[in-house]
């Protein structure tokens, strides 16, 4: 596995959108997710069919739910509630140490890693497949210096990513969130490494790293791992994943949010959200299809489509995924720099009832990994 440094900048926001984040770091306690603007407690599934050759509205067999929901709601169509609609304004993180020990464990300081997993498909055909691994970061050009505030981590023993976002509103308090992203994501590694072989429970995984980081700050969090049945994911805030197929978005992770760019995240108090609060995910897989993995940075500032269009191009080249996550990073800082264009974060501000224009510049940590035999 590969660990990598990095940290997270609000970017040039106004000043009210960023105190929504800075006040969530110190204060917020509601654990209630938002989906589509309407909230939930209980346990919510999504069943939708995953074909490899239709549209992007066709293409998900997935499953996902709140762990620390209690009961379920009966009136409400699963399908209306969970489809694609649902996935559209999403959002994850990047992370540099040395303290990993294990002999499978490398730690680079350098802005791009590959790595290779082998894992074994839940099809039919018990079909062998390899994850492969790149990854590419561009912190917020003011942190690039100090590195900035995301984190993340590539595993090799049991194949799995994770990103954490550090939420950089700390900074007007003195604290460097990046710290917290960086211990968080550390430790996740080596509760990685102390789960059962074949049997990896991620909320475990989060909970451990939660309770053992005792750095100042607050992040967002998402894993993703391969396992024998397909992807198995935990995600906690607007950092996130998307699925690519045939060069369409088959899947894309929804952010958790209490209201615009406010996310859920971990905090060093302990009065925010908790692990248990995370949204679980069970995605399956097919040889050639390609998983993004990112922070905020990538998914405020680029949408589905131009995401899907670098994968499909660069499959296209045979560009391997390190080349393909710097060519996305950059796509992505290029729109986050650019004041005229919508973009996803433009959107949501807009519908918040902000006067805001073009990108969000910010950290941006990309992980791609090509699924192949």
């Amino acid at each position: 596995m590969a660990i990598c440094g990095s940290r997270t900048h609000i970017g040039h926001f106004v000043g009210n959108i960023t105190a929504m984040r800075l006040h969530y770091s110190s204060s917020a306690k509601s654990s209630a997710v938002f989906y589509n603007k309407r909230g939930f407690q209980n346990v919510c599934k999504a069943n939708i069919s995953l074909r490899s050759k239709e549209r992007p509205n066709n293409l998900m067999f997935s499953q996902y739910f709140t762990t620390d929901a209690a009961r379920r709601s009966s009136d409400l169509n699963p399908h209306k509630r969970f489809g694609l609609e649902g996935f559209r304004n999403l959002s994850l993180e990047c992370f540099s140490s040395g303290t990993a020990s294990a002999s499978n464990v490398s730690s680079d300081n350098s802005k791009d890693t590959e790595q290779v997993v082998d894992v074994v498909d839940s099809s039919e055909a018990k079909i062998h497949l390899k994850l492969n691994s790149g990854s590419f970061y561009l912190p917020h050009p003011a942190k690039a210096k100090t590195g900035g505030e995301d984190a993340h981590f590539i595993c090799t023993l049991t194949p799995a990513i994770g990103v954490a976002d550090g939420v950089g509103g700390w900074a007007d308090l003195g604290i460097d969130a990046g710290l917290y992203a960086r211990e968080l994501m550390s430790h996740s590694l080596t509760a990685l490494q102390e789960e059962p072989k074949g049997s990896v429970d991620l909320i475990r995984v989060l909970e451990k790293a939660y309770v053992r980081t005792k750095a100042k700050g607050s992040c967002t969090a998402c894993i993703v791992a391969l396992t024998d049945e397909g992807l198995y994911a935990v995600n906690l805030g607007d950092s996130g994943f998307i699925l690519v197929r045939n060069g369409c978005a088959a899947f894309k992770s929804p952010a958790q949010q209490h209201g615009f760019n406010f996310p859920y995240q971990l905090d060093c108090n302990k009065a925010g959200d908790s692990p248990s609060s995370a949204m679980v995910f069970k995605v399956t897989v097919e040889r050639g299809d390609v998983l993004i993995v990112g922070t905020d940075g990538l998914f405020d500032n680029l949408y589905d489509e131009d995401i899907s269009g670098v994968v499909l191009q660069a499959m296209e080249a045979g560009l391997g995924p390190r080349v393909t996550a710097q060519r996305i990073a950059e796509l992505a800082q290029q729109r986050a720099m650019d004041h005229t264009k919508s973009s996803p974060f433009s959107d949501g501000a807009r519908e918040a009832g902000f006067d805001y224009h073009g990108g969000k510049l910010d950290d941006i940590t990309v992980v791609v990994s090509y699924i192949t035999e």
